[in-house]
């Protein structure tokens, strides 16, 4: 998934967060990647994206840290819920297009085998399925630019808070490549088949007040306040009794699956190789 950010104009800051790992050894989580940080408040989990110089752009090392983070929480019973936000003024500009996600090892020239080759072209869909089968809630907190990439990660999440200069793109097919990560069955699953079709065929941009209005984010609150609000969420759902919270989140997740009769997301990434031939 390829996503264009240097026509992106500047947007608000969202407050970053300390890389600090205080309260995360003895909840048995931990960051495989400067690209991402953690931290730890009481039950909840902070996971920010952090590559502030480039619009948190996805690369395959932040990929794959996001992947083994939310799955590391799955067993990590001291985690009641998680807040997923970006550094600087951007949650996610999507994929890196100068360090495509997997791209090192997508090509035959790289010399990778064809079933690593298929593991590599994977490595979104990884990572948002890790955020969507993560065993807690997970919040959104957004503000600045969600495209491509990172409106998959977003739309991941259980809950979206959204500031208001926020702003939603799905620039896929406009760049010649589908949709991938499993973002297509997600997307339709919150806001239905016809606003899911128009936002990724149409590939219009789309501000907070419109996600909310269609059901992309949950709520749109002041500039600056994404992650304060996003944590107070999350800090209620932690205070909630964990047995209701887990086991209604695994009727959401069943529910959802049961919605996918004949999904083809798990070859998204063949579609993608396919499409940058």
């Amino acid at each position: 998934m390829s996503d264009s950010t240097s026509h992106l104009p500047r947007t608000s800051t969202i407050g970053s967060s300390s890389s600090s790992t205080i309260g995360l050894s003895a909840l048995g989580v931990s960051s495989p990647s400067a690209t991402v940080h953690l931290r730890a408040e009481g039950g909840v989990l902070f996971v920010e994206l952090h590559r502030p110089e480039k619009l948190n752009a996805l690369d395959g090392t932040t990929l794959e840290a996001l992947a083994s983070i939310f799955g590391q929480a799955n067993t990590a019973f001291g985690v009641r819920a998680i807040v997923l936000s970006g550094s600087g003024r951007a949650f996610s500009a999507g994929a890196d297009r100068q360090a495509a996600p997997g791209g090192d090892r997508m090509s035959i020239a790289s010399g990778a085998g064809e079933r690593e080759r298929r593991y590599a072209s994977q490595i979104g869909l990884r990572a948002c399925a890790a955020i969507a089968n993560c065993e807690v809630p997970t919040v959104a907190a957004v503000q600045g630019w969600c495209v491509g990439g990172g409106f998959a990660l977003a739309v991941s999440c259980d809950f979206r808070i959204a500031a208001t200069d926020a702003q939603f793109s799905i620039p896929e097919v406009d760049l010649g490549i589908p949709l991938a990560w499993g973002a297509t069955p997600r997307l339709i699953g919150e806001v239905g088949m016809a606003k899911a079709r128009e936002l990724i065929l149409m590939c219009d941009v789309i501000d907070a007040d419109e996600a909310l209005r269609i059901g992309v984010v949950n709520r749109v609150v002041p500039i600056g306040s994404a992650g304060e609000v996003a944590a107070q969420w999350a800090q209620r759902l932690a205070a909630k009794p964990e047995i209701a919270i887990h086991e209604t989140k695994t009727q959401f997740r069943a529910y959802a699956l049961s919605t996918l009769v004949g999904n083809v997301t798990e070859t998204d990434g063949d579609l993608m190789v396919a499409a940058s031939r």
